[in-house]
């Protein structure tokens, strides 16, 4: 199942990126000022999943990405893909698994982990 991640930029502004369940991005979303705004996103995103528009794209080098529409609105870009099977794939993962994937936030600057200091000592 795919995973919502809310990160912060270093220009300070947030983020979020959908994930499969292997962990790779499949889009990554608009700049948002607050971390709040991109949480009403990714819900309005859930419940209008069936008014999604996917855009395809193909770059100058050859790779293929998409950008998510919603009400005339650019939401999302994807990562880039080799083939258009990939691409599709990545739609697909997004129409089954948008509606029931969770939200991870990584916008806390607590480091989970000891520094070395404490285990190691000095």
């Amino acid at each position: 199942m795919g995973t919502f991640v809310i990160s912060k930029r270093q220009n300070g502004y947030y983020k979020y990126e959908f994930t499969s369940r292997k962990g790779k991005a499949i889009f990554i979303s608009n700049d948002f000022e607050l971390r709040f705004e991109c949480e009403d996103d990714i819900e309005f995103l859930k419940k209008n999943v069936e008014n999604i528009f996917f855009m395809k794209f193909k770059s100058k080098n050859g790779k293929m990405y998409f950008k998510i529409i919603l009400n005339e609105k650019e939401i999302a870009v994807s990562r880039k893909y080799t083939t258009p099977f990939l691409l599709q794939k990545g739609i697909d993962e997004i129409i089954r698994t948008i509606s029931k994937s969770e939200i991870l936030d990584f916008t806390n600057q607590d480091f989970v982990f000891p520094s070395a200091e404490d285990v190691f000592g000095s």
